[in-house]
C-alpha cells in the first residue's frame, strides 16, 4: 500500500542487493554432494504453499469491485480480505496528514507553514480524530451483504489494516515534535481501533498493524542507515521502544479478534528503503513481537521477499522463527509477471523453514500499476492449494 505520491516521500534506497542466482543441481548427477540431492528432492516434493494473504491495498477503484473481484480469483484462498483500501487511502498514511495542523508538518511536505518560535506547544485537541474507523465500518456493511448473497465464502474474515501511529509520526511531522505528538496521536489511532472492535464483531475481524517504520527504525540501530538520517527513531533504545508502543496497540484487542502483522522495509516506486540482508532481522523481530504481546496470539507474521531473493540463504533465519502452530507464517514472495522465479522463491523458502506458508505480494499493491493486478492474482492462485 493507477501511481501516487509515494508514502517515504523522500526516501531514496541506501543498497541494493546483488542478483544471487539458483542454482539447481540434477538429482542424477554423480557429482551432486548427496545432501544437495536430498534437499532437491525435498523441495520438488513438498506440499505448495496453503492460502494468500493480501496486505491491504489493491488498485481497483472501490471497495465493492475488491470485494467482488478478488474471492473470484483467489478462491478457497483467503482467510480474510481488506476492503483494498481505495481512493484517498491507496497512498498508505498519506491521507492522515491532515489530522496535524500544518505547522507540524515536515518543510517539504506542500502546505508546511512552519513553527513559529513562540507557539504555544500542543495538546490532545491539537490532532484531530483518526479516521480509519469510519472506513472500515462502512466498508464491513458490504462485506456483510456480499457475504449474505454468496460471494465472499463464510468463514473469511474482514481485515482491516492499520499504521502504527509511529508510522504518521515519523513520516509527516517535524522531527523536534515528535515525541511531543506521538501519544495524542496515538490515543487517536486507539480511539479508531476501539471503534471498529465495537462495530465489527470479534469473529469477523481481523487486525494488521503494518510496520514499516519499525522495521527501519531496528535497522538504523543495527548501524545500516547514516547517523543523519532523517526519518531515525526519537527514542532509545530502540527495540525496547518499539515493543513498547506494539504491546499497547494490541492489549485492548479481544482475544477472538484475529491479529497479524506486516514487516516491511517500505515501497516507493517498488523499490524498498534499503535491502534487507536475508530475513534475521525480520525473524528476530517476530519472536520478539509474540513474547511482547503474550498470552494473545500472533495470527500471522509477513514478510518481503526481493524478487532476485530466491537464493536459500535469504531464508535460512526462518529456522529460528519461534512461533506456535496458530500463527501463520506469510512470505511476500508474489512478484508481478514472475511465475517462475516466484516458484523458485517457494522452493529455497521451503528448503530453509521445512513448515508450509501462505504467499503475498511484498507490500500493499496501492502504487502497483493496474494492469499487474492480473498477473499477481493469476501467480497466488497458481502457486498456492486451497485452505482446508
Amino acid at each position: 500500500m493507477s501511481q501516487s505520491i509515494p508514502w517515504f516521500p523522500v526516501f531514496v534506497p541506501v543498497s541494493a542487493s546483488a542478483a544471487i542466482k539458483c542454482f539447481i543441481f540434477p538429482l542424477s548427477h554423480p557429482s551432486t554432494p548427496p545432501q544437495q540431492r536430498v534437499n532437491k528432492r525435498f523441495a520438488t516434493t513438498m506440499a505448495a504453499p496453503i492460502g494468500v494473504h493480501l496486505v491491504g491495498s489493491i488498485p481497483l477503484p472501490n471497495t465493492e469491485q475488491v470485494l467482488r473481484q478478488i474471492p473470484t480469483a483467489l478462491p478457497n484462498r483467503l482467510y480474510s480480505i481488506p476492503d483494498g483500501e481505495p481512493g484517498v487511502r491507496q497512498n498508505y498514511i498519506g491521507w492522515e496528514l491532515s489530522c496535524f495542523p500544518p505547522e507540524t508538518w515536515r518543510p517539504f511536505l506542500p502546505g508546511s507553514t512552519g513553527l513559529p518560535a513562540d507557539h504555544p506547544g500542543f495538546t490532545q485537541d491539537s490532532v484531530a480524530p483518526s479516521q480509519y474507523d469510519g472506513a472500515a465500518l462502512d466498508s464491513y456493511k458490504r462485506f456483510v451483504e456480499l457475504r449474505d448473497q454468496g460471494i465472499i465464502p463464510p468463514g473469511v474474515r474482514f481485515q482491516v489494516s492499520l499504521p502504527s501511529p509511529l508510522a504518521c509520526i515519523q513520516g509527516h511531522l517535524r522531527p523536534e515534535i515528535h515525541a511531543q505528538l506521538e501519544p495524542f496521536y496515538e490515543r487517536r489511532i486507539l480511539d479508531s481501533l476501539n471503534a471498529i472492535i465495537a462495530g465489527i464483531p470479534a469473529h469477523d475481524l481481523a487486525v494488521q498493524w503494518d510496520l514499516p517504520f519499525e522495521v527501519i527504525d531496528l535497522e538504523y540501530e543495527r548501524g545500516r542507515l547514516p547517523d543523519d538520517f532523517p526519518f531515525k527513531p526519537h527514542f532509545a533504545p530502540v527495540k525496547q521502544g518499539v515493543l513498547g508502543r506494539i504491546q499497547r496497540l494490541c492489549a485492548g484487542i479481544p482475544g477472538q479478534v484475529h491479529v497479524g502483522f506486516h514487516l516491511c522495509y517500505g515501497d516507493l516506486e517498488g523499490k524498498h528503503l534499503i535491502e534487507p540482508e536475508d530475513l534475521g532481522l525480520l525473524v528476530e523481530f517476530a519472536n520478539d513481537i509474540v513474547k511482547a504481546i503474550r498470552p494473545r496470539t500472533v495470527n500471522w507474521v509477513h514478510m518481503p521477499v526481493p524478487k532476485d531473493r530466491d537464493d536459500v540463504a535469504y531464508f535460512e533465519p526462518l529456522k529460528g522463527l519461534a512461533v506456535d502452530d496458530n500463527t501463520r507464517l506469510v512470505l511476500g514472495l508474489v512478484h508481478f509477471d514472475d511465475e517462475d522465479g516466484t516458484k523458485r522463491r517457494i522452493k529455497a523458502a521451503q528448503l530453509a523453514t521445512g513448515k508450509r506458508f501462505s504467499v503475498a505480494t511484498e507490500c500493499g499493491m496501492g502504487r502497483v500499476p493496474k494492469e499487474h493486478l492480473d498477473s499477481i492474482l493469476r501467480i497466488s492462485k497458481n502457486v498456492t492449494e486451497p485452505i482446508n
